[in-house]
């Protein structure tokens, strides 16, 4: 849901106070928990420890991420992959082909490799 436009973007006071102590492009990281901060032209250049439930993610702050919020560039979940029996069999046809690769490359060089 967007915000309301006569109320503005939400910006946490905190946050700005340490930007306000920091100096831009700084290898410091400003460790928040505040996810729903939206981001502003002021924290450009910054590097931010945004908390995801676990632990912080660095998010480094570029002109293009202006406008939206710091959550969106922490994910919360890890993607472990799609399942089923037809992926095992497609994985182990990969794994067999750089199997394969790499044998036929041991092969070549223990040969002097032809030309």
């Amino acid at each position: 849901m967007a915000r309301s436009l006569k109320k503005g973007p939400y910006v946490d006071e905190k946050l700005l106070e340490k930007i306000k102590k920091l100096k831009q492009g700084g290898k410091e990281i400003i460790k928040t928990w505040s996810r729903r901060c939206t981001i502003a032209p002021e924290m450009l250049g910054f590097t931010f420890g945004v908390h995801n439930g676990k632990d912080f993610l660095e998010v480094r702050v570029d002109e293009n991420m202006v406008g939206h919020r710091l959550g969106e560039f922490s994910p919360t979940t890890k993607f472990h992959r799609h399942g089923g029996k037809i992926q095992k069999e497609i994985e182990t046809k990969v794994a067999e082909k750089e199997t394969e690769k790499i044998k036929s490359s041991k092969t070549e060089s223990a040969s002097g490799g032809r030309r």
